[in-house]
């Protein structure tokens, strides 16, 4: 499976030996940077990678930085993604299986290799469960539309009409 993986600087603690599990399981990791240590901005290596998973250029994506929270943000704003933000394994497969997630993201600062590798391994091996889960995932896609068209009225009236609770419009 081609994995797309980014990080910032903070997150090359982890980004290095998820390449290398990667590898040694028999997947074909992308490497969108950074492999420094220097200072660089989250957004620039981070978007790259989960644009790459969108395209269909990887079928997922792994995105560190020091908290993960930034590079989840990134990650969420690209089109079709689904990038759930994990520091232990059962959300990372939670993630996968019950919100078809395709982006990972994790902090090099909240856990270490072992969680992070033991993240790894529960999301891309997890499956989307379909189902109930598949109507919840549509219904964010027709938000992510909406809001992707600049179109907020729209995608409000979209949650109103499927019952979401608390969609009132601000006034």
């Amino acid at each position: 499976m081609r994995i797309a993986v980014a990080s910032d600087h903070a997150g090359l603690p982890l980004k290095r030996p998820i390449l290398e599990w990667l590898r040694e399981a028999g997947h074909e990791p992308v490497d969108f940077g950074t492999d420094s240590d220097e200072p660089v901005d989250y957004p620039d290596v981070i978007a790259p990678a989960a644009r790459a998973v969108a395209a269909g250029d990887c079928e997922l994506g792994i995105v560190l930085g020091g908290s993960g929270t930034g590079e989840q943000i990134v990650s969420n704003k690209v089109h079709g993604i689904r990038c759930v933000e994990a520091s232990e394994p059962v959300t990372a497969r939670l993630g996968r299986e019950h919100n078809d997630a395709n982006v990972l993201a994790m902090g090099a600062r909240i856990i270490g290799r072992e969680v992070a590798l033991a993240c790894v391994a529960a999301f891309v091996a997890g499956e989307f469960a379909g189902g109930r889960h598949a109507r919840r995932v549509d219904k964010i896609a027709e938000l992510e539309a909406a809001f992707g068209e600049g179109e907020a009225p729209s995608a409000r009236r979209i949650a109103r009409r499927k019952g979401a609770a608390g969609t009132s419009p601000p006034r």
